[in-house]
């Protein structure tokens, strides 16, 4: 389906994304599940990425050592590929019990482009992903999710307000339908400008295509430099 879906990409794209834990949805069920980074998964997203001459991004279940992360894999049309594990781990549903919390920000480098990636729940937590004094760690600001309808509210407010907060562009892509435990997903999935409005929702399946202008980026820090007075702090992992 996934295949189906990115080969009728037609416009020249950068970068594709696919929502956390899209091979298997959303599950604690790790052993069961997981693969490592050569599995049959990772060797999918190398081959759709260099068939699409393209960026492939989404959240698999990952095996490292007897180990389990939920991570992002960042996979480059050139076979390469690069990963962010998702440091924030929704206890809520357990999932500190299943998987190891990563330690690293992932900030890739795309056409000029400096991005930041999260999984899913890392959203609720600015401080990781707050930009630093300078304010030009990064450019755009990626999340892909399975964040659930009854919670939806939180997920459309939290994109803006990151948005908002670091002066930057925000990709939110989340799953739609219901899961093996019939919660319910909407998506509204989102692409926010970096002075909060909102440039792109939608509720349904659908493979949606949208170019981000550098020059809007760096108009609105130059008008509203508010970055400069940020509060200076480090990170201990």
């Amino acid at each position: 389906m996934f295949e189906e879906k990115i080969r009728s990409i037609a416009e020249k794209t950068e970068i594709i994304l696919l929502p956390e834990m899209f091979s298997t949805g959303f599950s604690m069920e790790p052993a069961r599940l997981g693969e490592n980074m050569n599995g049959p998964t990772v060797s999918w997203m190398k081959k759709m990425a260099a068939e699409k001459k393209a960026v492939l991004a989404g959240s698999i279940i990952a095996e490292e050592e007897g180990k389990y992360f939920n991570r992002l894999v960042w996979a480059l049309p050139t076979g390469e590929t690069g990963w962010y594990d998702k440091r924030h781990l929704f206890a809520f549903a357990g999932e500190d019990k299943c998987y190891k919390a990563g330690k690293k920000r992932f900030i890739a480098s795309v056409n000029g482009w400096k991005i930041n990636v999260l999984v899913c729940y890392d959203l609720r937590f600015p401080v990781w992903a707050r930009q630093s004094g300078s304010g030009d760690e990064y450019d755009l600001l990626i999340c892909v999710a399975n964040w659930p309808e009854r919670r939806i509210h939180a997920w459309k407010t939290l994109l803006v307000a990151r948005a908002i907060e670091n002066q930057c562009f925000v990709a939110g892509l989340n799953r739609v339908g219901s899961d093996g435990n019939q919660i319910e997903y909407n998506g509204d999935s989102m692409i926010v400008d970096p002075l909060g409005q909102v440039l792109y929702q939608s509720e349904r399946e659908e493979v949606y295509t949208f170019t981000l202008h550098k020059q809007k980026l760096t108009e609105v820090r130059e008008r509203f430099p508010f970055l400069r007075d940020a509060d200076h702090f480090l990170i201990e992992t």
